[in-house]
Parts: C-alpha cells; structure tokens; sequence
C-alpha cells in the first residue's frame, strides 16, 4: 500500500524546497499546460455564450453545450419519507439502492454489479435485461420483491429528457457502445426488460444523471446547493435555472419557477472553442479515443484521460532526453500504462519524498531513475492535474456568474474530486479567483450523489 497523507499544495510557480528543483528545460515544454487566469476568463466567457445556445428555443439544435431540460423543479425539503429504489449505471459497475427516508432517518442498502465488456458494446436489449436482472436479484436479496416501489434512475449519459419519465439518448459516453439505444427512449427499454422477466414491478418516476443526482443528494443536506459538478471517469455539471430562461421548458410550473439544467458540458470545445488551450497531448488523446472529436473539454478534465495525459508528456521529455536519460520502457511507452491513480499518489507525498513515485517507475520497468526525474515527474503530474482543476473551476465560476445567488453551496462528486489530494484546494482558491465578488461558494463532497440523489429525486416526485 502506497503511502497517503493530506498535505499543502506547492504552488507550480515557487520553487520547490528541495535539494533538486525543476529543470528549466521541463518548465518550458510544459508551459502550454499551464493556464493564466486570462485564458481561464475567456474560457468561461465562450461556456457562457454555448450554455445559453443550448437554453435557446432557436439555438438549441445547432449548441455543443446541450443544456437539456431536467423536469426536476423542486429540491428536496426534509419531509420526504418512505422506501424508495434507486438504479444508477454510468460506468463498468452499476449499483441498485434501497433507500428508507424518515423524521431525520436515512438508511441506505446498496449492490455493485459489474456491467462485463461485452455487454458494453453489445445490443441494448442485452443491457437492459442485464440491469433489470441484477435489480430483480437485489429486489429479493433485500425481501422488498412484492412491493412496487418507486425507483429513481440515475443514467449518467447525455440524455434529451421530454419529461421527469422520458429520456432519449443522444450518444453514448465512456466507452459504452450498446446498439439500438440512441434516439430511444430509456425509460421504456427499462420497463421492457422488466416486462420481460415479470417477476418484480416498479414504479420509475423519474430519468436523472449524476450531476442531478449530486445536487439533490447535497440539497438535502445543505439547501442552499444550487450546483451539482461530477469530475471522475467524465465530467459534468447541472444547475437551478429560471423556468423563463430554459425556453424549451415546456411543463407546468409546480411554484418554484426553477427547474434543474444539466449541461453536458463535456462536450464544450466540439466546436473548436477550446483549441486556443488544448495541445499536441489533447489531440492525441482524441485522435486514439473511442468517440474522436467529441467531449473535447471532458477529455482535458476526467479520470479517464489524466493518467494518459501524464503518460504522453512523460514519453516525449524522456525520448527527447529530458528524463531518464532518454531511456524510457515498453510500458511508458505503452498506450493507458499510466493510470490516473498514479498521478494522485505521486503528487500526495510532501515534497522531497519520492517513496511513490520510484515504485510506480519501477512498475513501469524504470529502475534507472534519480532524484532529478522524480522531482521532473511529479511536476508533470501536476501541471496536468491543476489544469484539469483549472478547468472545472473555470466551468463553476461561470455558472455561479450567471446564478448570481449571493451565496451558493455546489455539490461534487466524482473520484478525481474524491481521491486527489490536492483537487479540492486549487479549486477554492481558482474559483475565488474568478467569480463575482460579491458571490459566497463553498464546495460540498458529495454523499453518494448518483445513488442517493435517484432516490431523493423519486422521493420528491413522490412528494406531490
């Protein structure tokens, strides 16, 4: 077990304490890597501009930032009560919930099942009956398979809702490929595979994702959450926005005024309004994906993609002799050998100790390394991940802006969020950099957004 402790992040821009510092040359192959706060205002200024195409009547169909209408208008209020299930799949696991709200009682029983590769890129029937076997045997596992029970489906792909019930995909994300599921709408081939099996019934009252999920399970914590932002294998964001300013809106107003946007902002830059800080890594990384040209910002941000990132500067530096004295390996060179979780245990020991480090360069069949390398490669780790932390603040601060609530609790959720050590931090002190002055933030760690949150938001369907 690699060692994790909570320490303060080195600023990239001060030298380090260390007997070694970074090597000029790395500095400034890296530089593009870094974003000045200028970058970052221009950045939010062109979200701004896609997230309010993607609320237009008129722009809608032709904006990359979506903006698809959630139906969800109310945030939960305390007096939510009863059993309610919960489905969540966004990635190669997916879990059923049972979820018994009270008078200040919360009880959660929950199930990972794994969704095997072949059933990833098979066909939806296959995918469906796969998910609605695994909810039939946590149904009985938990003796709750006669009751008909409310569910909230959590489905943490870009969706075009009609309703709270109606989902239509609009493409698959993170290495999903199942066919005959885009342009169908999801809630039915859910309730068709349970048809199929007739052996448990359910109620679904509602299709969210995990950005939804994140703010309404905060929400009921902590009501002043109006954000909810997902950074781990994607990334994205949903907001409480003005029934007036979503102009596809098309439900009646339950008395808020409000309804929750999700923004599938993953997909900024599609267009090429993020080529002005994407670089040769960025149009690597895209050109050897599974969906080339597209989620070009959730590419720069996420999981997924932060360990490659590190790999493809990692690779150059050593092959133009920068480290390891130009002696690299097959496994450095090797396409996703350097995962994600190496760049936070890297970066989570205190500077000048490399304990980590030299054991994941040892996995990676360099045993050749020195003190200088290990200070090199601990720099490139995090020139990648404060950028990426760079980014999402970036994409907060420009949804706070545009609230413009006084003050504003954002729910996150998500591993890179969870599990890096220093994400949170450069996120508090980017964000204060670039929001409103007058606007108060606080981040929250969400308690189990995807899961928690279906359940709150059938909770408060339930509620009418």
């Amino acid at each position: 077990m690699r060692q994790k402790q909570e320490i303060r992040f080195c600023d990239l821009q001060q030298p380090l304490d260390d007997e070694y510092e970074i090597s000029n040359e790395i500095q400034d192959r890296c530089k593009e890597l870094i974003l000045g706060d200028d970058q970052l205002k221009e950045v939010m200024k062109r979200l701004t501009d896609d997230i309010n195409k993607g609320l237009g009547k008129k722009t809608h169909a032709d904006a990359i930032v979506k903006c698809f209408v959630t139906y969800v208008q109310d945030l939960p209020n305390g007096t939510e009560k009863g059993k309610f299930l919960a489905l969540d799949l966004g990635g190669t696991n997916f879990r059923v919930l049972l979820i018994e709200l009270g008078d200040n009682h919360f009880e959660m029983k929950s199930k990972i099942f794994a969704i095997p590769q072949h059933i990833m890129l098979g066909s939806g029937e296959q995918l469906f009956d796969h998910i609605a076997d695994c909810l039939a045997k946590f149904m009985k596992e938990e003796k709750v398979q006669k009751e008909k029970l409310p569910l909230g489906f959590t489905f943490s792909f870009p969706l075009q809702q009609l309703g709270l019930t109606r989902g239509m995909l609009e493409r698959w994300t993170k290495g999903f490929n199942c066919s005959g599921v885009i342009g169908q709408d999801v809630v039915q081939l859910l309730k068709d595979a349970i048809a199929r099996r007739g052996d448990i019934q359910i109620s679904v009252m509602a299709i969210l994702n995990d950005s939804t999920g994140t703010l309404m399970s905060c929400a009921w914590v902590e009501r002043k959450c109006r954000i909810g932002v997902i950074t781990g294998t994607g990334t994205n964001a949903c907001y409480v926005e003005k029934q007036k300013n979503a102009e596809l809106f098309d439900g009646q107003d339950n008395g808020s005024g409000k309804v929750l946007i999700n923004t599938e902002w993953g997909a900024f830059g599609d267009d090429g309004q993020l080529d002005f800080v994407r670089t040769e890594y960025d149009r690597d990384i895209d050109e050897h994906s599974i969906n080339p040209g597209k989620q070009l910002h959730e590419k720069m941000i996420s999981g997924m993609y932060m360990g490659e990132l590190a790999r493809l500067v990692l690779q150059k530096l050593t092959k133009e002799g920068l480290l390891f004295n130009g002696k690299g390996s097959d496994p450095l060179f090797t396409r996703q050998r350097f995962y994600t979780k190496y760049v936070s245990e890297i970066e989570n020991e205190p500077h000048g100790t490399y304990n980590n480090c030299r054991q994941i360069l040892e996995e990676l069949g360099i045993k050749h390394a020195s003190e200088q390398d290990c200070v090199n490669v601990r720099y490139v780790c995090e020139c990648v991940s404060r950028r990426a932390a760079h980014l999402v603040s970036a994409g907060i601060a420009c949804l706070l802006n545009k609230m413009d609530d006084p003050t504003v609790t954002v729910g996150i959720d998500g591993s890179v969020y969870r599990y890096h050590p220093h994400f949170h931090n450069l996120m508090v002190a980017k964000i204060s950099n670039l929001v409103n002055k007058h606007i108060k933030f606080n981040l929250m760690l969400s308690d189990d957004g995807s899961g928690r949150g279906a359940a709150l938001v059938a909770a408060v369907a339930s509620r009418k």
